[in-house]
């Protein structure tokens, strides 16, 4: 008997699809962050009537000059999701980087297939990004075909949900959304109550880590044939693109995804409460999860995720410290970021509160720096596409925050060197928390820290030339003058911020010819960097 040979996705060179057939209904378009099965615009696919489009186009890969471990993660996870849904018997129109005819933007792609098919009408789920969700709104005048962008219900809360939630108040903070999401959920709750009295433990969660202690090694799943495929291919085409290629960070399948969550909570769960702000020379991941990438890539769903580390709080193999901290960076913050991205854009992005203006140093991408702190982050960076959120916060961040680096040049190089980095969470981590850029839209104070902060938090001031106690003279930390040197800059707009009292307070105390000598250790310092 012979039987009709479905296409095997890993044998073309350029692109895989199955041949248009009559009678197409609909063409469900699927973006590179949206590799999840249970995605909207995939929920009532009928095989024998639709296709699903997936392209991999050069304009995603370079409208910022991405890290070569973040292109070669999504292009090689792309393809692992467009096979699983083929071997489901799902028809395919899959167009490769290298297909001689793609056009390299989504709007050309979508032009192509339509064409090729002839469809009834196009669905699509919205995008994570503002600029691409005013790409597809423009898509009804290039097809002639009507198109449907569905909610992305992947999320705990809607951005509907949000909206009406963040509608006439003063303040939008975090902790109040994330005890919302508390009880909407009952994840972790008694009733109206949080479990162990207290919404949060972040007092607990703030431990360096012990002289000696070796923490557990994190897994790298070894490439296979289609992954090395990948990453000779961006090799070739983005050899110049910031970041190590190899050894490759990533796993690129859903599988290798749920391998990951399961050996984060197995392995590293238990601890992450305690030391989530500790940072190692040479310990790129720590205690944290590093499943970002997969979250945000649509691999792993935040409910599975918040599932998993709820469960071994109530096996008894993990604290609740731990599981209420690692909550609340999924529950709470990621949520909370997004919330606030789509109530706020556009005009979010070109706010500048504190008018910083100084260019972003060279050494965010070499790493040639004598601050052991920023050399050891870019250097993890680099390495990884990857650094947990104290590294980017206190040091990196940090760092652009004192400098007054300007928002635009920051912000593209958070998003740049991340795998994990989409505009819909890396713009408002890095605008409002990081940088205070909006005035205290997201987060109601900057966070500003000197050198003791870094010194209390890792062991990188052991071995670094600059001496975290001294403000100023010869050898003395960067981080220390810049701090105060940053109060001063800004005081006639963060003085009185009740949150940072205390620091304007000691400042308020010194002697004009000591704030003195801090400014000129800053503006000597801006000069030595050509800022």
């Amino acid at each position: 008997m012979n039987r009709r040979r479905r296409p095997d996705v890993t044998k073309s060179a350029t692109s895989f699809y199955n041949p248009p057939v009559p009678m197409i209904q609909t063409l469900r378009f699927v973006l590179g962050d949206q590799l999840t099965r249970s995605l909207s615009s995939l929920r009532d696919l009928d095989p024998a009537r639709d296709v699903v489009l997936m392209v991999e186009v050069g304009a995603e890969a370079t409208y910022v000059r991405h890290h070569k471990q973040k292109i070669a993660f999504v292009l090689a996870a792309m393809r692992g999701f467009a096979k699983s849904l083929e071997n489901e018997g799902i028809r395919i129109d899959y167009v490769k980087l290298d297909d001689p005819a793609n056009t390299h933007g989504f709007t050309g792609e979508l032009k192509r297939a339509v064409a090729r098919h002839k469809p009834a009408r196009v669905v699509a789920t919205e995008p994570g990004e503002y600029r691409v969700l005013e790409m597809m709104r423009a898509w009804p005048r290039d097809i002639d075909v009507p198109l449907e962008i569905r909610d992305d219900d992947r999320f705990f809360c809607s951005r509907a949900e949000f909206a009406a939630w963040a509608e006439d108040r003063k303040s939008l903070r975090m902790e109040f959304f994330y005890r919302e999401m508390r009880r909407k959920t009952g994840y972790l709750m008694q009733g109206d109550a949080p479990v162990g009295g207290a919404w949060n433990f972040d007092s607990e969660n703030r431990k360096a880590l012990p002289r000696g202690h070796r923490v557990p090694v994190r897994r790298r799943p070894a490439p296979d044939p289609e992954l090395r495929g990948v990453l000779d291919l961006v090799a070739a085409r983005f050899g110049d693109h910031f970041g190590d290629l190899e050894p490759f960070a990533w796993a690129t399948t859903r599988a290798g995804a749920l391998a990951a969550l399961r050996e984060f909570v197995a392995e590293r769960l238990h601890l992450f409460g305690d030391y989530q702000d500790a940072m190692k020379s040479g310990e790129d991941f720590v205690y944290h999860a590093a499943i970002s990438p997969y979250l945000n890539a649509g691999l792993l769903t935040a409910r599975e995720v918040c599932d998993a580390a709820v469960n071994a709080w109530r096996d008894g193999t993990a604290p609740l410290n731990a599981v209420e901290g690692f909550l609340r960076q999924i529950l709470g913050w990621r949520e909370f970021v997004r919330g606030i991205y789509w109530t706020r854009m556009p005009d979010y992005a070109a706010t500048n509160y504190l008018n910083a203006r100084r260019r972003l140093p060279d050494f965010y991408w070499t790493g040639a720096t004598t601050m052991n702190c920023l050399r050891e982050t870019v250097a993890a960076t680099r390495r990884n596409a990857y650094a947990h959120h104290i590294q980017r916060l206190m040091v990196a961040g940090n760092f652009a925050l004192l400098a007054g680096i300007a928002p635009a040049e920051i912000e593209e190089w958070y998003l740049i060197v991340y795998a994990d980095a989409y505009d819909w969470v890396e713009l408002p981590n890095v605008h409002g928390m990081v940088l205070h850029a909006d005035g205290g839209v997201l987060g109601s104070k900057p966070y500003a820290a000197s050198g003791a902060y870094i010194g209390r938090m890792s062991d990188y001031c052991g071995t670094c030339v600059h001496d975290r106690r001294r403000r100023t003279g010869a050898g003395a930390c960067p981080f220390n003058f810049l701090y105060w040197n940053f109060l001063i800059e800004n005081e006639s707009k963060l003085a009185r911020n009740p949150r940072i009292a205390m620091a304007y307070r000691t400042l308020a105390a010194m002697a004009p010819a000591e704030r003195e000598t801090l400014r000129a250790a800053a503006i000597e310092f801006f000069a030595s960097l050509e800022l």
